[in-house]
């Protein structure tokens, strides 16, 4: 359990396929393309070596999927806190928590891709000692572009 700023009272825990529909709820509040449940069912059943939920008092307020990856680099797959909740502290909560885990697995880098109009992600990341590596062109469904950035851990 962390305090934020705001002392909010947060748990950390991993993910289990009973919060699916609470993650899913989340992804589409977030995202203009959410990740099909089907993605999710199979990043919480067996893709996601760390998935892990926020909660404040039993619920749900956030969540995030890694993997560890060929070479021993950690990858985020999807990180998203409700709109609620957001400018809290958590987003950070939530990728020092995965970060933690990926480096117990072994983990010594650690990358994401992240939507080069998503200015508060990329401020986030950067934050957390994230750089911007690639820009990789039309990575979106909607053409849009990503940034790949990463950091050592």
């Amino acid at each position: 359990m962390i305090e934020t700023t705001e002392k909010l009272k947060i748990k950390f825990r991993d993910a289990t396929i009973k919060d699916l529909k609470e993650i899913q709820k989340i992804e589409r509040l977030c995202f203009k393309y959410p990740y099909p449940t089907y993605y999710m069912r199979a990043l919480l059943e067996t893709l996601a070596d760390t998935a892990i939920v926020a909660e404040i008092e039993n619920e749900i307020i956030g969540y995030i999927f890694a993997r560890v990856e060929i070479g021993n680099i950690g990858h985020i797959i999807s990180i998203a806190v409700h709109p609620q909740w957001r400018k809290r502290g958590i987003g950070t909560a939530l990728m020092l928590e995965a970060m933690r885990k990926l480096k117990s697995l072994g983990c010594f880098l650690v990358y994401l891709e992240v939507r080069i109009s998503n200015y508060s992600a990329i401020k986030l990341y950067k934050k957390l000692g994230f750089r911007i590596v690639k820009r990789l062109k039309r990575y979106y469904r909607d053409g849009e572009d990503a940034y790949k950035m990463e950091r050592k851990i």
